[in-house]
């Protein structure tokens, strides 16, 4: 599904506006532009954290794969469409999204967002309803239309939910993924192509940071169903052909305001949307026999207005792929790769299992003093990383760290873009696309080391490499 995700690049075109200030919804004075990362994160995400929910599914297609094939519509039998649970089934799915960002009808810039879920069925009800515990890692690329500044970002969050067999959420409020929920939704008796029907969804988003909103931001839609028909890939599969369409138009409840008010609280409310509205469009590819969507794409544009009168326009496409992997957290693969640490002559690197996959670790990496600008010989100790992570298909998370100097803010920054600075040059070296590489940033909040020497400091200085296998 489509996200509103986006970099901080200011509406002046500014290019010193830090990713520390996208804390605020729309600046008051305008001064910049700055739409909170969280407010549409993975919109996306819930067609396939609802769907593809079974380990069977890894490898089964890739987006577009059933584009291409002839629709059959005549003599298909009816057939009754839900989703399946199965307790213990799991799955990794990657999601693309690309978006033109427009700041009052002037284009601003453009993003590329890439989302990873890692997610579990952990119960199954007897309804048929499915409890699932999911992971969302998303990472976004941008790029300022006016300058070509560049701006990239991470980040990582939890969810657990409930799905009945047609799709219908149950989710506590202190989760804010998936953003759309209950969509899509199934009939209870049987469809036959040319057949329709409708039903209510909503999007939640994340606005908290932004106006210390502790629930869910809502949004209903109604969304209109069209079984259109089946169509075979080339492996003989078969699909069920949905076309999915709804609009949004949301106004938030009036804010009475007194005269002379200017109190922050006051400016935070008046800065949030007061009308949300827009379209959504997305051709499902359904496999019945597994109760999953196999593929799906869509066009999207979201339009919000603030009490400012300002106006932010979000259009694009999406898509989604299944994501192959392996199991790399044993025992044997950790030895594997240390003798090949160990054969390269490869220096501070230490490698271990972890809770998202085995983690090769670089301490005391160098880059340029205060900067992300890593020295040429540590580049060429990433060359040899290199040749050891070619060997693994897994997706890979880069995080960086920092030692305790300077000031937070400072230090979760730096973090990031030296992340950043690692994932940019694999990518450059050909160990994955920048699809399948992931950043964070810890700034010194996991040290391993004491940072009361240089020493200590030295090896807190690090850059994380992990092999994900979750």
């Amino acid at each position: 599904m489509h996200s509103l995700k986006i970099c901080p690049l200011s509406a002046d075109n500014d290019s010193n506006v830090s990713c520390r200030m996208r804390k605020s919804f729309i600046g008051v004075a305008m001064s910049f532009f700055s739409i909170d990362k969280k407010i549409r994160c993975i919109v996306w995400c819930v067609f396939v954290s609802g769907a593809l929910l079974f380990p069977q599914a890894a490898g089964s297609g890739t987006v577009g794969s059933a584009q291409n094939e002839t629709l059959i519509t005549q003599g298909v039998p009816p057939v009754i469409l839900s989703f399946k649970y199965k307790k213990g089934d799991s799955y990794r799915t990657l999601s693309k999204v690309h978006e033109d960002v427009f700041v009052n009808s002037k284009k601003n810039h453009h993003a590329e967002i890439v989302t990873r879920i890692s997610a579990k069925i952990v119960d199954v009800h007897t309804d048929g309803g499915g409890v699932c515990e999911a992971t969302f890692m998303s990472s976004e690329d941008s790029t300022s239309s006016a300058n070509g500044v560049h701006f990239s970002w991470g980040d990582e969050y939890k969810s657990v939910f409930t799905r009945s067999a047609r799709g219908i959420y149950a989710i506590a409020d202190i989760y804010f993924m998936p953003v759309v929920r209950d969509c899509p939704i199934f009939p209870e008796t049987p469809v036959k192509p040319g057949d329709t029907w409708s039903a209510e969804g909503h999007e939640a988003h994340d606005l908290r940071r932004t106006f210390a909103l502790q629930k869910p931001f809502t949004v209903p839609f109604t969304a209109s169903y069209s079984y259109k028909g089946i169509v075979k890939n080339s492996d003989g599969r078969i699909f069920n052909v949905i076309d999915v369409q709804y609009n949004l138009y949301f106004e938030s409840p009036k804010i009475n305001v007194r005269q002379g008010d200017v109190s922050a609280r006051t400016a935070e409310l008046l800065n949030r949307p007061k009308i949300t509205m827009g379209h959504s469009h997305q051709t499902l590819y359904w496999d019945n026999e597994r109760g999953e969507i196999d593929h799906y794409h869509e066009n999207f544009k979201i339009v919000i207005e603030t009490y400012y009168g300002d106006t932010f326009t979000f259009q694009g496409t999406a898509e989604a792929e299944v994501t192959e992997f392996e199991r790399v957290n044993d025992d044997s693969t950790v030895q594997k790769i240390q003798d090949s640490v160990a054969e390269l002559g490869l220096e501070d690197v230490s490698v271990k299992k972890g809770k998202k996959g085995l983690t090769i670790s670089l301490e005391k990496i160098q880059f340029l003093p205060d900067s992300a600008v890593l020295r040429e010989s540590e580049k060429r100790k990433l060359e040899k990383i290199a040749d050891i992570l070619k060997a693994y298909k897994n997706d890979l998370l880069v995080t960086g760290h920092t030692a305790l100097r300077g000031n937070e803010k400072a230090r979760q920054l730096l973090s990031e873009e030296r992340a950043q600075s690692v994932a940019d040059y694999l990518i450059a070296l050909g160990v994955r696309d920048s699809y399948h590489v992931f950043t964070q940033g810890k700034g010194a909040a996991e040290p391993i080391a004491t940072n009361q020497t240089e020493e200590g400091r030295s090896r807190n200085r690090r850059v994380e490499i992990t092999i994900m296998d979750e």
